[in-house]
């Protein structure tokens, strides 16, 4: 049975709106005029116990409003939502019991206390039993190497270190489901590597359900094996990331590093970019074998080196919204 059922739902937001200026501010206190904005136009999926899907979107698509409606945080003006077998906005204690969610642009830690008290807080609010506290906290300081952080106030934490304290903090009554909401944004290299091997470490050992809402294209490669893509409020694609690459483009690109500065010239390839020594070119596999247009490239001139790629995920995405638009 899905762990999540999501179908046909709505929401709307109503924004005010004013004119600019001096008299545009008082006018809007005699009378504001205000524009419906629908941030889920009837959106509906399914995710099976231990998945881990990609949850991607431009600004504004809808994607943290879904995840706030999941969490329980806002009512939808229609459909259907279950979680558990639970309505989220409905059923709250019950629902915040079984997940854990992380904003990557928010914390759910105590600025002002140590790392530690903030743990043992959440702790007194979920009413874990103290074993099963102690026995996830020290998993958690481990695997997420927290150790020399645990006394330091939050609001001392460089933004790496507090997204690390924030993943454990949501883990502490050992949820079922976990949504993570832009959780690697702003985040250095080491971090980021350090997050991913945690969320994909958590999925597969632990048999977690992960929601990733992220901008971050690397995350969605290194992570998922689904991919849901939203725009305007409505679910654009949905499945495995090869069958979004096959449904918008089978092209894949060819980068030759060849010895000297030359044009490159072939009937089934397109040069896309060309940086000194590197060119840059696309070509369709079912129209000509890999193996077919490299050798006929090294055939006609010197390289060094080159390597086979599938269209970058940015550019598959980017195509996807332009059509949706």
């Amino acid at each position: 049975m899905p762990h999540i059922i999501v179908e046909n739902l709505v929401k709307t937001f109503q924004i005010a709106q004013r004119q600019p200026g001096v008299w545009g501010a008082l006018r809007g206190v005699m009378h504001r005029n205000y524009r419906q904005i629908t941030a889920l136009n009837g959106i509906s999926f399914a995710i099976e116990p231990g998945e881990l899907i990609g949850y991607i979107g431009p600004n504004g698509a809808g994607k943290s409003t879904t995840v706030k409606v999941l969490s329980g945080i806002l009512v939808p003006d229609s459909g259907r939502c279950e979680i558990l077998g639970r309505i989220p906005w409905k059923e709250r204690i019950a629902h915040v019991a079984q997940i854990g969610v992380v904003f990557g642009q928010r914390t759910q830690l105590w600025w002002d206390l140590p790392v530690i008290e903030s743990f043992d807080l959440l702790r007194d609010i979920y009413r874990v039993d103290h074993h099963q506290y102690a026995q996830t906290r020290d998993e958690m300081i481990a695997i997420l190497d927290l150790e020399s952080l645990l006394d330091i106030p939050v609001r001392q934490l460089s933004l790496g270190q507090r997204m690390r304290c924030d993943l454990a903090a949501a883990l502490i009554h050992r949820p079922s489901i976990l949504f993570l909401d832009e959780p690697t944004i702003g985040l250095d290299v080491v971090s980021k590597l350090a997050v991913r091997d945690f969320i994909k470490r958590l999925n597969q050992e632990r048999d977690v359900t992960v929601i990733l809402t992220t901008h971050d294209l690397d995350d969605i490669e290194a992570l998922c094996t689904r991919v849901m893509v939203i725009g305007q409020g409505q679910i654009l694609s949905d499945g495995p990331l090869e069958n979004l690459r096959a449904r918008v483009t089978t092209e894949r690109r060819l980068i030759v590093d060849l010895e000297g500065i030359e044009d490159i010239t072939d009937p089934d390839a397109s040069v896309v970019l060309r940086d000194g020594h590197r060119v840059h070119l696309t070509f369709d596999p079912d129209r000509i074998a890999t193996a077919d247009l490299i050798a006929r490239i090294t055939a006609q001139h010197p390289v060094r080196d080159l390597f086979v790629e599938n269209t970058p995920i940015e550019e598959i995405i980017s195509r996807l919204y332009a059509e949706n638009r």
